[in-house]
């Protein structure tokens, strides 16, 4: 059964995120690798939409998304891949605004079950508090209800 996320606010810089899917790691894995799957899920709350979703799937290579919402703005953010061990984790350097964060994501399989663990690790902890603030998990887990739409339909 899926499981709600999980924070936990790890020494100072540290955000760590756990998911659970009813999925099985390739598809959860796929979902988070092909542009066209994640402008579907990575939307957070109701009204946002993803008009920028580009991948270049490689290490060393980048990806962009822009989130816009008719009543409160556009915003964006960009990153680098820096490793990539498909379909078990994946590493980049993501920037939003002025700041710089790394954040590894590791994809365990149970069966037909996979759990999602997403470590940020932010540049202060000022930056980390900023980034809680926003609400930023209440919006990852809205996508993940997404994502898991997305995933029962494909099983």
């Amino acid at each position: 059964m899926t499981k709600p996320l999980t924070v936990e606010l790890r020494g100072e810089r540290e955000v760590v995120v756990t998911r659970g899917f009813d999925a099985p790691r390739d598809m959860v894995w796929e979902c988070h690798t092909k542009p066209e799957l994640v402008r579907r899920w990575m939307l957070g709350p109701p009204g946002w939409t993803m008009p920028v979703c580009e991948i270049d799937f490689r290490v060393g290579g980048k990806y962009r998304h822009t989130w816009r919402h008719p009543d409160k703005g556009e915003f964006s953010m960009h990153g680098i891949y820096r490793e990539i061990e498909g379909p078990e984790r994946l590493v980049v350097n993501e920037y939003y605004q002025d700041e710089e964060s790394l954040v590894t994501q590791t994809f365990a399989a149970h069966g037909k079950r996979t759990t999602l663990t997403v470590v940020m690790r932010f540049s202060s902890s000022q930056a980390r508090e900023a980034a809680v603030k926003t609400g930023m998990t209440d919006g990852m887990e809205q996508g993940y209800q997404r994502l898991d739409e997305i995933l029962t339909a494909n099983t």
